[in-house]
Formats: C-alpha cells, structure tokens, sequence
C-alpha cells in the first residue's frame, strides 16, 4: 500500500488522492507523525505540499535533503521519490495538486514559506469534501491558492547530497559531528582525497564549497533545534562555535537575518 492511500485508510478516506478527478486534493485532519516515525519512499502523480503545522519535517529526495520548520512547506513535483521524518512529535497538512493545475507552479522541489492568506486558505482547504464543486466557491477558493502557490517565496533549507561514496561517507560523519571543525584537508585525508579532488567533487556534485556545505548543514540542525526552544548559546557551543556571536555571524550570512528574528517572523506567519 502506498503513502497516500495509507494516510487514506488511516484517517477514513477511501480515495487515493491521484484518483480524485479534482486539480486540488487535502487529506484531512492533519498528518501526525511520532517521534522517529518515518514516511517510506513513495511518489504519486498529483505535486504535493507537505505544509508543517508544528513540529519540524525532513522531505528527503534523490538530491538531497530539505528541512521544512513550522508555517513553511516543502512542494513536490508529480512523480518525484520522496521520503520524509520528523523531529519532535510532527502535524501537518498533504495537499495534493494535479501538476497542470496552474502556471507557475515550482518545477522542482523546494521549501517554501507560507504567508498568513495562505496559510488560512490551507487551513479552510483542509475542510473541502474530496468533490468539491469545482464551479462554484470552492473551484474559487482551490484557484486562490494556487495562485498563492505560485506567488510563495523559496526558502533556502536545502542540504544537497552527494552521490560519490566518499562524499556520502564524508557527509555521514559531518552530520554525526557537526562540532567538529576539522579542515578541508583533514576531512579529504578521512574519505582517501586530495584536498583538491575533494573540492572539486563537490563542486561537481553539490554545487558547493566545502565551507559552504558545511555552513548549510550547520544551519539545518540549528533550526530545528531552536525550534524545539533551545537557546542561541546552546547550540552554538553543541555545532562547535566559539561563542554565540560567531554562531549568529555563520547564520545571518547564511539566511540573511539572525536565527531569533528569523524565527520570530516565522512565528508571526
């Protein structure tokens, strides 16, 4: 049994979503994830938005993985293998919507940040029977959103993973310490590279430098332990800075704000 007709036996809907002769399906009420649960790879023809009501969601594909905190969502394009967890006990919003839907709509997978008119567009989308009167009011409200859809800025909580065996090696032990600050050439002498091969597979594989990757990474885990309700001060010291202030320095050059007034923005959506 795949995802989407799991969620439809688990919650009452006999459905499965790309069956629904609609452009817009939500499975409701809203998805609740414990903590280590882990949703197995699947696809579907119909895009989804996997919209986080609480909690903070990991949507990993081929390419990498995309962190999705409170009042954001990650979108995904028809027919992409994804797979997702959570941290902390999760709720969240499956929308499902038929890739033709409307234009302008995302071509690839990102996380996307929720306005407050979307976000209670959602929360009244969530309440449509499966067959809507696509005609009528409802037809309207669907055709709001997607505009909406389209409008939705992209957040930048993408870690690109590599393919290489090394590079994958590399990355594991990265995300098992992230304190650990070693150099570049340390962590090329860990997976059997020259410095130079290392950067260069990097360059080629993720589109990033060393430091840049690693910086990115560091801005993943943060997020979602801040979320959590973690201080600045703690997890600056557990990712391995020095002080706060240097943790703030790394996160606003990576976010373009620092870590409290990106997340009170986030809170306010």
């Amino acid at each position: 049994m795949d995802l989407a007709r799991s969620f439809a036996h688990r919650f009452g809907q006999l459905s499965h979503p790309d069956a629904v002769p609609r452009p817009f399906v939500a499975i409701c009420p809203a998805v609740i994830l414990e903590e280590g649960e882990r949703l197995p790879w699947h696809h579907h023809r119909k895009a989804q938005l996997l919209y986080t009501l609480r909690g903070i969601v990991h949507c990993e594909t081929e390419d990498g993985i995309r962190i999705v905190p409170p009042q954001c969502a990650v979108w995904i394009p028809s027919d992409l293998p994804h797979s997702a967890f959570g941290s902390g006990d999760i709720e969240c919003h499956c929308l499902f919507v038929e890739p033709d839907a409307a234009p302008g709509l995302p071509e690839r997978c990102c996380t996307v940040s929720i306005s407050p008119l979307l976000r209670e567009l959602l929360r009244r989308a969530a309440r449509l029977p499966e067959l809507y009167d696509a005609d009528g009011a409802d037809g309207r409200l669907v055709a709001v959103i997607l505009d909406e859809l389209a409008a939705a800025p992209v957040e930048n909580l993408h870690l690109p993973m590599p393919v290489d065996p090394r590079l994958r090696a590399l990355a594991g032990m990265l995300l098992a310490g992230p304190a650990n600050h070693a150099s570049l050439q340390e962590w090329a002498s860990r997976v059997a590279l020259s410095e130079r091969s290392l950067s260069r597979l990097l360059a080629q594989e993720v589109g990033m430098s060393f430091g840049r990757w690693r910086r990115q990474l560091h801005v993943m885990l943060a997020l979602q332990r801040l979320a959590a309700g973690e201080s600045v001060q703690a997890v600056a010291i557990d990712l391995g800075y020095e002080s706060a202030s240097s943790f703030v320095t790394m996160f606003r050059k990576a976010m373009g704000k620092p870590p409290g007034r990106y997340l009170q923005e986030q809170g306010r959506m």
